[in-house]
């Protein structure tokens, strides 16, 4: 079992920067594919970023390129999401996943069902 534990939310501003972070705890973030999607109510889950176990590559869709980064230090156990430029459209509350399996494209890491482990979200409002 992996405990995933998100944080870095908040209410800011359209065009702001927000950093988000996601500690694993339980069980080592290393080796595991990781990844960030997002939801609002009443909408399904979006896929927002993918990571792989070294973190030598990254997935994003199409939305999210240029704007936002993911990277993680597996020494600290922990993933990151940097989101620039952000928009009032990227209000959502923000999931972190886990998965034990490799996945090797933007299809197999924005599906939602390939991941094992997730942890409870957290809030990105932003203002208009």
């Amino acid at each position: 079992q992996v405990q995933l534990v998100e944080s870095g939310g908040g209410l800011v501003q359209t065009g702001d920067s927000l950093r988000l972070s996601c500690v694993a705890s339980a069980r080592t973030l290393s080796g595991l594919t990781m990844a960030w999607f997002r939801q609002v109510p009443g909408k399904e889950r979006e896929f927002v970023a993918g990571i792989r176990w070294s973190g030598s590559d990254t997935y994003f869709p199409d939305p999210m390129k240029g704007r936002f980064t993911a990277s993680r230090d597996n020494a600290k156990d922990t993933m990151y999401l940097q989101m620039n430029s952000l928009k009032p459209e990227d209000t959502a509350v923000y999931y972190c996943a886990a998965s034990d399996h490799i996945l090797y494209t933007t299809t197999e890491y924005q599906t939602d069902w390939r991941y094992d482990f997730w942890g409870q979200g957290t809030q990105v409002t932003v203002s208009s």
